[in-house]
């Protein structure tokens, strides 16, 4: 579903450059959930940002569903994060002055929905993350917690075949955060959703199919998570 082959990314400040990632090849299957894991600087989040077209690769390319999506207008790459990509990330990058619903409906009134199939597909979104009386509320007067299943809300909204989340329980607290991966892996083996989750917590990588590790922008291991760390 989802391949990057030699994928590389450089940084240049200050006219001196750093290897973020090098030459990295990577097959992630349909209805997979991986966990990419490595210290601070590793080079994990990188990879994820490629992965999901949210940055241009120095070297290399992203392959998903056999189309190479380096290689896309930015255009064409904005409507693949729209309509294939959801994304959940650690710091929510929610509008608090607007309502919860509106929030959620966002990805739809991109993509140019007309407004009674907006409310409705955003309403079905939040009944499934167990908001829907938070609906009319300002998604600033929300718990973080709350506001973590809102950004699941809006990545799901659009029905994408992915879902890339960045650190999604850093905010939490260990309860909440048990609560919301909880609702990543129903929505994985409910709907198919291929998960890729960036994370230090070892306890979220080892309920992942795969993890695998970072280390200096290059991948260390790629191993199977109950057998490796269980």
């Amino acid at each position: 579903m989802l391949e990057a082959i030699n994928l590389s990314k450089t940084y240049i400040s200050d006219g001196i450059s750093y290897d973020a990632l090098r030459a990295v090849d990577l097959k992630i299957g349909k209805g997979e959930r991986a966990a990419i894991t490595g210290r601070s600087g590793s080079g994990k989040s990188t990879l994820m940002h490629l992965l999901a077209c949210l940055d241009e690769p120095t070297g290399g390319s992203v392959v998903f569903d056999g189309k190479d999506i380096s290689n896309l207008s930015e255009r064409e790459k904005n409507v693949l994060r729209n309509e294939k990509f959801g994304f959940v990330f650690q710091q929510f990058f929610l509008n608090g002055r607007e309502t919860v619903l509106e929030n959620v409906a966002l990805p739809l009134r991109i993509r140019g929905w007309r407004e009674s199939k907006i409310r409705s597909a955003a309403k079905a979104a939040l009944a499934s993350v167990e908001l829907s009386d938070k609906a009319g509320k300002r998604a600033k007067d929300l718990s973080g917690g709350e506001k973590q299943r809102v950004c699941v809300a809006r990545a799901l909204v659009g029905e994408p075949q992915m879902i890339f989340a960045d650190e999604p329980t850093g905010n939490l607290d260990s309860t909440t955060g048990k609560l919301l991966e909880e609702m990543l892996f129903q929505l994985n083996d409910a709907r198919g959703i291929t998960l890729v989750i960036v994370t230090h917590d070892p306890d979220l990588a080892r309920r992942c199919g795969r993890v695998v590790n970072i280390k200096d922008g290059r991948i260390e291991s790629d191993l199977d998570a109950w057998r490796e760390i269980g």
